[in-house]
């Protein structure tokens, strides 16, 4: 790469000189694109902030838009003999409930016999509530073997197998994995060892079918635990049994779940069902502190004062538009009943001086006692036409995909990148310019130089000739 000097034939500081030139005119211009851009860029921070405050006030409604969220019913009664929980169907009142019995596995054991022995021939039928399956069963089976073959079954979903061992051998336990009467274990053997299908030797040692009536009667294990239902008394007199320790709808819309016996001398359990009302405090209360949220940043966005200094959107119609959409949204009407309207303070919710918003809990607790379904429909409405969806559509004109903000902000970001593309074309042409000048001050320097050199030519040969006579 070739090495260039310039100002050496004028003495000229060419470079400085350039440099200036290029910087007089470019300077102006990347501080105006600068300021532009800042100012794009806090504005779309300033909107985008201002568009999630509105969607967290929108969101603080969404349980009060929602039906099932009203007149619910909390149970109370949980004690040591019964938990309880409750649906919407349940009707507000009161309910004496005893626990007499619970529900049980059935578990049968067989007859020891020495570790390792065959113990028969044939197919055992099992079955415990609707599910039957077949173990085939070969001549050289031990318990372990059978054990086995009932567990690893694909047909068998109802009963578990294991073998315990004590002084005397070996046990057969077959146990139901669901309890209640229903599902009491019946074993039906086909004892191909000895033809006889019911006796307590062979295979037929297993047969289980306590029914006295039954072709297939035989008793040959013994009952450790007997299948039983779960069974309560409700108000004293309103007998209810179930497989399980659970009973479901015995009380509508109620669920109840058995955990211990009561005894002689122990108190009746008590459930009372009452009304639950609560989601509509807890929801206007978050309603009101992101309400509260969004006017304190809707101040802070649009202050403009010499003491506090001015807000990114100070005098924007799109702020000022909002805040005036969702304040209408606050004395707005809606039915209540197919003739009567209301509005959201005659609810409870206050407007303070600050513009902010509290509520008066007593006031919403009596216009709850007074009609809870006119509360409901209130937010809820018919048709989506309550005060939830009506905000909905409100803060969504602005939130929403193409919305309000959205195309704000597309316009701004479509600005910068106009001023980013404006700024490539811009460098470009200063580095035309740049080099322009360089070529021009560097033809202007190589032309003062011969001259310079010229002139010291002439200088020279003047100095020469006859009758000059030179200074010393």
């Amino acid at each position: 790469m070739a090495l260039s000097f310039t100002g050496i034939g004028s003495g000229l500081q060419v470079n400085d000189i350039v440099d200036a030139l290029v910087n007089s005119q470019k300077a102006p211009y990347q501080a105006r694109v600068t300021r532009q851009q800042a100012a794009h860029t806090t504005d779309i921070s300033a909107v985008g902030t201002l568009k999630s405050s509105l969607e967290e006030l929108n969101k603080s409604l969404e349980s009060l838009g929602t039906t099932d969220n009203y007149q619910k019913r909390s149970i109370s009664g949980n004690d040591d003999f019964i938990s309880l929980s409750s649906e919407k169907a349940a009707q507000v009142n009161n309910f004496s409930i005893k626990v007499n019995s619970l529900a049980d596995n059935h578990k049968l054991v067989a007859a020891a016999v020495p570790s390792g022995t065959a113990v028969g021939e044939g197919k055992l039928a099992i079955s415990s509530g609707t599910n039957k399956f077949d173990i085939e069963v070969k001549a050289t089976a031990t318990l372990t073997d059978i054990r086995d073959a009932i567990n690893d079954s694909n047909d068998n979903d109802s009963v578990s197998a294991t073998i315990i061992t004590d002084s005397t051998g070996e046990r057969l336990v077959l146990s139901s994995k669901e309890t209640g009467e229903v599902n009491a274990i019946k074993i039906v053997v086909d004892d191909t060892g000895d033809a006889n299908n019911t006796d307590a030797s062979g295979l037929s040692r297993f047969a289980y079918d306590p029914d006295p009536a039954s072709t297939t009667y035989a008793e040959n294990l013994t009952e450790v635990t007997k299948a039983a239902d779960a069974s309560i008394t409700i108000d004293g007199q309103l007998n209810a049994t179930s497989s399980t320790n659970e009973f479901v709808d015995v009380i509508d819309g109620v669920t109840i779940s058995a955990k211990k016996i009561h005894g002689t001398d122990d108190d009746i359990s008590n459930a009372k069902i009452t009304e639950n009302n609560n989601n509509v405090s807890a929801g206007l209360k978050s309603f009101i502190d992101k309400f509260n949220s969004f006017i304190d940043l809707s101040k802070q966005l649009g202050r403009s004062s010499k003491e506090d200094g001015v807000g990114a959107l100070a005098g924007d119609s799109l702020l000022r538009g909002s805040v005036n959409q969702v304040r209408s949204m606050l004395t707005s009407e809606f039915n209540v009943t197919d003739d009567k309207k209301e509005f959201l303070a005659n609810l409870g919710v206050r407007t303070e001086r600050s513009g902010k918003l509290s509520l008066d809990s007593d006031a919403l607790k009596a216009a709850i006692e007074k009609d809870p379904n006119a509360v409901q429909r209130f937010f809820t409405g018919d048709d989506d036409n309550g005060f939830v969806a009506k905000f909905d559509d409100v803060i969504k004109g602005y939130t929403a995909s193409g919305g309000i903000i959205e195309t704000r902000i597309d316009g701004r970001e479509a600005q910068i990148d106009k001023l980013t593309d404006e700024s490539v074309s811009f460098n470009l042409r200063m580095a035309d310019y740049e080099k322009r000048l360089l070529n021009q001050y560097n033809a202007m320097d190589l032309l003062v130089g011969n001259l310079k050199n010229t002139g010291n030519y002439l200088t020279a040969q003047l100095a020469n000739l006859p009758g000059v006579v030179k200074k010393s």
